[in-house]
């Protein structure tokens, strides 16, 4: 059968036919480190390729996949670090710069796919730290994870457009954050950046925003903006959408972290369960050769066992979005679209049985 778009309705039926996943008996906390990173292409529209009955429930309702720290591939090596870092990282870098910076950097990219790639690859969540860089006479604005990258925040978002311009069904949420070293002025030039460039792709926050309102409107853009001014000025910017992080080290313990927060209740609409690993000083001093990407790679096998037993919805123990870092790796983003199968409206969520079942393959959390 197809579709009101000339398709057929097969990508939910296709993918339940598949073998189900089956949880081993033991989940590794730590897995072999891998390097390589893929662009999974066919993800590139994989929205418009929902079946119809996802059509009607809300974004938030939905399994999206999201990249945490998007811009991080392209953080300027001769960069200074930024002011919202400690006195003490900024004196070191000043003193030792041959050696403190490669470790800064070392441990600040957590992408490496640009953000046309991370979009083709299905990724649906932005996550934009926005700054201005001190003693900057210009209305320039970078982005930042401990030093600033070499693109500016316009330059990417016309990136996003030219990409929206050519997948016309597809929808992306742009959370931006941070916003170190913006003031009143520097607010006004981003908002006003944000709707001259994609106008009437813009989704306001009063509209309920399923795939098949945001077709019949023409949007295809959600900003998420965590500046309470701005958000009382212009409807086209939604509320700070709460972040999921655990701030954690180990997978085991990230994970029960996540378990609970689920256990606490979903803390709006739209949300994001962060997956990703941070690094402590303790942690770079006991691994001196290591690197953010080795952290999080080895964390990946087990980290996909905890994504796979995921159900979106609206009920308290469901995820909507869910972030991760270097997400051109594994099978990351194909496994949080593939939640989606398990919705059968009216929505449900992972049963206690199924969530004790899960709990008991996972040894000491």
């Amino acid at each position: 059968m197809k579709s009101a778009h000339g398709r057929s309705d097969s990508w939910c039926e296709q993918r339940e036919r598949r073998t189900p996943y089956e949880v081993p008996e033991h989940i590794p906390m730590e897995g072999p480190l891998q390097t390589f990173v893929h662009v999974c292409h066919e993800n590139g529209q994989w929205m418009s390729q929902l079946p119809e009955k996802l059509w009607d429930i809300p974004l938030y309702n939905l399994a999206l996949p999201g990249s945490h720290d998007t811009m991080t591939y392209c953080l300027d090596k001769s960069s200074a670090v930024s002011g919202n870092e400690s006195k003490l990282v900024k004196f070191l870098n000043k003193c030792l710069p041959c050696i403190v910076h490669p470790i800064i950097m070392k441990w600040s990219i957590t992408q490496v796919l640009t953000v046309t790639e991370q979009l083709e690859a299905g990724v649906r969540y932005l996550d934009f730290r926005i700054a201005h860089k001190a003693n900057d006479p210009s209305m320039n604005l970078y982005f930042v994870h401990m030093v600033y990258t070499t693109v500016t925040v316009q330059d990417i978002l016309w990136e996003i457009l030219r990409w929206l311009e050519t997948h016309p069904q597809e929808v992306v949420i742009i959370a931006c954050r941070n916003f170190d070293g913006l003031n009143k002025r520097l607010h006004n030039h981003l908002v006003a950046c944000i709707k001259e460039i994609f106008q009437c792709k813009l989704c306001p926050r009063y509209v309920v925003p399923t795939l098949r309102t945001m077709w019949h409107l023409g949007h295809q853009v959600i900003v998420s903006y965590e500046e309470e001014v701005q958000l009382g000025k212009h409807c086209e910017l939604w509320p700070p959408i709460p972040y999921w992080w655990g701030n954690k080290t180990s997978t085991r313990a990230l994970i029960r972290y996540l378990e609970r927060m689920k256990r606490m209740g979903r803390p709006g609409k739209f949300f994001v369960a962060g997956i990703n690993l941070t690094e402590n000083l303790r942690y770079i001093l006991v691994h001196p050769f290591g690197s953010l990407k080795k952290m999080t790679l080895q964390s990946l096998p087990c980290l996909k066992i905890w994504i796979k037993q995921q159900y979106p919805g609206p009920k308290k123990k469901c995820i909507n979005i869910i972030a991760g870092d270097f997400i051109g790796n594994n099978d990351f983003v194909k496994d949080v679209i593939e939640l989606n199968t398990k919705i059968n409206p009216p929505l449900h969520c992972q049963s206690e049985v199924e969530q004790i079942a899960f709990d008991s393959q996972l040894p000491n959390l």
